[in-house]
């Protein structure tokens, strides 16, 4: 059974800082999602590379967005802990494409793994996250 991509229902209503850094989603289930960012002069640290934040900013919105669509009705999530492994820079001009998935998906917590790569395919960073699931006020 496959799932419907509901990665225009993300681009349409994702999160107001989201959409300001230029996140495009591309590919989104509740078991992976993809997405893509233009690194612009504005993503950038010197020399002209995609900035360490701007990197997990990106993983970040991509590992929420997972735990979103995994937990139940009338509960709201937020990043508790977040790792980042930086391997390569991603250079101003090219696209980073983040891939996320789930590592484990509980009542309370969920993980979630996301690889950022560049256009040549190489991994830049992996970030880890850990979002804990609480109902809404």
């Amino acid at each position: 059974m496959t799932e419907e991509n509901l990665a225009a229902f993300f681009n349409d209503g994702n999160a107001p800082f989201a959409r300001m850094i230029g996140v495009k989603m591309t590919f989104v289930t509740k078991e992976r999602l993809e997405a893509e960012l233009l690194v612009t002069p504005d993503h950038c640290t010197i020399p002209a590379t995609m900035h360490g934040g701007a990197m997990m900013a990106f993983a970040d919105n991509m590992g929420g967005c997972g735990a979103f669509l995994n937990m139940p009705e009338g509960m709201m999530t937020t990043t508790v802990e977040s790792k980042t492994n930086f391997l390569r820079p991603v250079p101003v001009g090219q696209k980073a494409i983040a891939v996320t998935e789930p590592v484990h998906i509980g009542r309370s917590l969920q993980v979630w793994k996301t690889e950022i790569r560049r256009e040549d395919g190489k991994i830049a960073a992996i970030v880890t996250q850990t979002q804990m699931i609480l109902p809404m006020r």
